[in-house]
């Protein structure tokens, strides 16, 4: 193949190695290290940028972006402080595994290690939480550096990298490959491998299939969702895989966890075979995995082979991307007798009656009866959720329903809160600015508020609903359960949210009663652009 180049700047490098990548949207702040790639970027129209109020929320609505779309989020921001704020983002990004490349500015090269105006080591700083981060010193490196950038964020299990670009590039000049391209590569595993784990599955009396983010992330949802129906076996999601197998078909049992569902976590516990797809068995979903029950056979699915039998010992470890695998485990059934799962299914499905009854505490809305309604009222809507990180995320995984993957977006594996907010600006934007809401406590909402500026400048149809308890809710139940009651630094004082939406320009409205939710609702929804609806619960409600 003849290769194309030409001569640019090191900012036109940038530039035209995103658009060469199908770039097409841009989280950032500008500064004054990283102006060569504004100016450059306010020359073409190929990619639209989005001007946050925040560093940190450019990267939350970059994977926002990412979860919504599939897509790789991008990121740039100035040196200094612009690039010691992304880190929150970057952790957040690389627990939960999804793919960002985040571009800050760096001081000129002769001036490194001598303490500049706005020189930090982000290199050093991002290495614990990026799947791999890169330092640009010469513009003859920047192209090849960005296309492998792209290429780690892509490939294998999905995460954030970092490229930190110091000032004298964006002026050099080098030449620019117009068809030098990347090549994502996947594991294949061995066909006998394959067959081990069906024969495994389908010989087991009490087979359970636990479906993670993972699933998500290889666009493989109809595929276990196919498996699982020819096989007739139950499933449980992980909250991160909550939509990968529809919620509301027969075969599935709900989230597990220490906040999911207790049918759905006796169900685990019961099962002689687990086949885990996409998960890495964090401590959340532990308790699932008692001592004495670690000897039931486990077949688990992973594209990192890093991930497989490091928490839970695997029976059987699948290397491979879970679409793939489970393609060619669905061809391969032909091959086998499959078992009547129908008795053990019929047991499980009365595992639901396990399922925690919350009660109420007072005469006040309470969070569970609030999402129950707000599930109702967008039931047919098929609607992007996003939430923020506490107990009504917890609420929001519980009680609203999720029949298709990449439409749960929620902070898992860091609990971020102020993730919920940009999340949806970053989800509004990757569907051509289809309607998100956003589930907020009033304690996260607070965290990236100033994002509310960034919803009007784009007239985004974002609607933030904020569950106001007065409370950091999660904290304060910890502190009635196992401080005595003793509530220290948990109650806090708020704005008038509603007036606060206001002053952004957004229509906002408060809401006290239940029988009042869904008109709220169907307001906000009537509304082309943001809206801000607060929700007066119960301040001392319990999970």
């Amino acid at each position: 193949m003849q290769i194309l180049t030409k001569t640019l700047t090191g900012a036109q490098i940038v530039v035209e190695t995103l658009k060469k990548l199908d770039v097409d949207t841009i989280f950032g702040y500008p500064g004054g290290i990283v102006l060569g790639i504004y100016d450059e970027l306010a020359k073409q129209n190929d990619i639209n940028h989005y001007l946050v109020r925040h560093e940190q929320a450019a990267v939350h609505a970059a994977e926002g972006y990412a979860r919504a779309c599939g897509k790789c989020g991008t990121v740039i921001v100035t040196s200094g402080p612009g690039a010691t704020n992304v880190v929150t983002g970057l952790a957040n990004a690389y627990l939960d595994g999804y793919p960002l490349v985040v571009i800050t500015g760096q001081v000129s090269s002769e001036l490194l290690h001598q303490d500049a105006f706005q020189e930090v080591d982000i290199i050093d700083i991002t290495k614990s939480c990026t799947k791999k981060n890169f330092q640009v010193k010469d513009a003859y490196n920047l192209e090849k550096t960005l296309l492998e950038a792209y290429n780690t964020a892509m490939s294998g299990r999905q995460g954030p990298v970092l490229v930190d670009i110091t000032k004298n590039v964006f002026s050099q000049k080098a030449e620019f490959c117009e068809n030098m391209s990347i090549n994502i590569s996947k594991p294949v595993p061995a066909k006998i491998v394959i067959e081990d784990a069906l024969e495994n599955i389908i010989q087991a009396k009490r087979p359970l299939i636990i479906s993670g983010g993972g699933v998500i992330q290889a666009d493989a949802s109809q595929e276990i969702t196919k498996f699982a129906r020819i096989l007739n076996i139950p499933v449980v999601s992980t909250m991160m895989g909550l939509g990968t197998y529809p919620s509301d078909d027969e075969n599935y049992l709900g989230m597990i966890g220490i906040f999911g569902h207790p049918g759905a976590n006796r169900a685990v516990k019961e099962a002689d075979l687990i086949f885990a797809v996409g998960t890495r068995f964090n401590d959340r979903i532990r308790c699932c995995f008692e001592k004495n029950e670690l000897g039931k056979k486990l077949v688990h699915l992973d594209i990192n082979e890093n991930e497989i039998s490091r928490i839970i010992p695997a029976s059987i470890g699948i290397l491979g991307d879970a679409k793939e695998v489970l393609q060619k485990m669905i061809v391969r059934l032909s091959n086998f007798k499959t078992a009547d799962n129908s008795n053990w299914l019929k047991a499980v499905m009365e595992f639901k009656n396990d399922n925690l009854k919350p009660l109420k505490r007072s005469s006040k809305m309470h969070s569970f009866e609030l999402l129950q309604e707000i599930a109702a009222c967008i039931k047919d809507k098929n609607i992007t959720v996003t939430t923020e990180v506490g107990q009504h995320q917890v609420w929001a995984a519980r009680y609203l329903k999720f029949n298709f993957p990449r439409k749960f977006i929620t902070s898992g594996g860091l609990g971020t809160m102020g993730f919920g907010l940009p999340a949806a600006i970053g989800a509004s934007i990757a569907l051509n600015k289809a309607p998100v809401i956003c589930i907020s406590g009033d304690g996260s909402f607070q965290m990236n508020l100033q994002e509310l500026a960034v919803c009007r400048d784009y007239n985004l149809p974002v609607k933030i609903f904020i569950l106001d308890n007065g409370y950091l809710g999660m904290v304060r139940q910890f502190q009635e359960k196992i401080c005595g009651e003793r509530y220290f630094a948990t109650q806090i004082s708020n704005p008038d949210f509603v007036k606060l939406a206001e002053s952004y320009g957004i229509k906002a409205r408060r809401v006290e009663k239940l029988e009042d939710v869904k008109e709220a609702v169907s307001e906000a929804f009537l509304t082309g652009g943001p809206f801000v609806i607060d929700f007066v619960i119960e301040p001392k409600e319990l999970l």
